[in-house]
């Protein structure tokens, strides 16, 4: 897993040694006519390219949901928490799991940041970095969904989250085209949304000159409609609602949008209702409208015991930092297969 940055790696510094390469060459006459010929012709096109790019986009993914989209994947491992396991740190240090997660650390064992996938998160803000959780100390889909997304573009990326505990789609984030009144929340979401797309170059001064485009949205919630029959009962009507609504409320009629799957107590569950919002959300990426722009995410395999986690809390998962990572991971791959591209 490499960390890119802007100022110094990766392709930007290789055109800008190809550039002084070229010039350098051209300067001095070492090289032979032909030669010379096709690399002024590289020169030429580099240099185009240079003046084209000097305005770049950043890409923009929104993150929204109730409370496992806010994250309670434990960070650090506290020997009170069932002597550390399932925490990130326990992960990047434990034998079975260090390959996967022990890139997320510097060499002295410092939680690494990245400089090219920047986020906001209600009051916080900054590079992407373990503890962007509900609270400092936890994590959500956002780390996994970030490394994924931030490898596979060479532009910047920024995550806008928004997510509040405890939060139905059935009240709400009712979307305005389901009927009744429009949930506080989906207009919260949308007013987040937007003040943070305009003010992008004031929280981010590194961006000042770049252009901002909305790239996806990315959704995990599903407990408060669980808990709900009248919700429950509803919910593939309202998830169709709320994608083609946030899409004209954005003005983005084909944004891509990744649906990752409510799960929590894994291929164990059998609650009815459980079982129903699952299938509910699984149905939503299948309807016809949706197809080459909606995808979901299974999430049961990502489900991780109490006996290997730092809690007992079946409704977040455990407080299990993999399981968190491993959503967003799978919800950042989902996404780049609808924006046609491969990590």
């Amino acid at each position: 897993m490499q960390y890119h940055g802007y100022q110094s790696q990766g392709p930007y510094r290789t055109r800008i040694n190809l550039l002084t390469i070229t010039h350098d060459s051209l300067q001095t006459g070492h090289l032979a006519p032909m030669t010379r010929f096709f690399v002024l012709l590289a020169y030429i096109a580099v240099a185009t390219w240079s003046s084209a790019s000097a305005t770049e986009t950043v890409k923009v993914f929104v993150l929204a949901g109730q409370s496992n989209m806010q994250g309670h994947g434990k960070v650090d491992a506290e020997p009170r928490s069932n002597a550390g396991k399932g925490s990130l740190e326990w992960l990047v240090n434990h034998p079975t799991t260090s390959k996967k997660y022990s890139p997320l650390v510097d060499a002295t064992g410092d939680w690494k940041e990245r400089s090219d996938v920047q986020i906001v998160y209600l009051d916080r803000k900054g590079n992407l970095t373990p503890g962007y959780g509900h609270r400092e100390g936890f994590i959500g889909p956002e780390l996994g969904f970030g490394q994924v997304v931030g490898d596979a573009f060479e532009a910047p990326v920024l995550l806008i989250k928004v997510a509040w505990g405890g939060k139905s789609l059935g009240k709400d984030f009712r979307p305005p085209s389901a009927g009744g009144e429009v949930g506080e929340y989906y207009q919260e979401l949308l007013r987040l949304t937007r003040t943070t797309l305009r003010d992008a170059k004031t929280l981010f001064p590194s961006y000042a000159d770049h252009n901002f485009e909305l790239a996806g949205f990315g959704w995990h919630q599903g407990w408060n409609d669980r808990v709900n029959q009248a919700f429950n009962d509803e919910y593939e009507q309202n998830m169709t609602h709320f994608i083609s609504d946030i899409r004209k409320d954005v003005n983005a009629p084909k944004l891509p949008f990744v649906i990752a799957e409510t799960g929590m107590s894994g291929w164990e569950e059998k609650h009815p209702r459980a079982v129903s919002l699952m299938k509910a959300q699984a149905a939503v990426a299948k309807r016809k409208e949706f197809q080459g722009n909606v995808k979901f995410v299974g999430t049961k395999d990502f489900y991780r015991p109490k006996e290997v986690s730092p809690s007992g809390q079946a409704y977040h998962w455990n407080s299990n930092a993999e399981t968190y990572y491993l959503i967003g991971e799978g919800m950042g791959q989902a996404m780049l297969q609808l924006l046609n591209l491969k990590r």
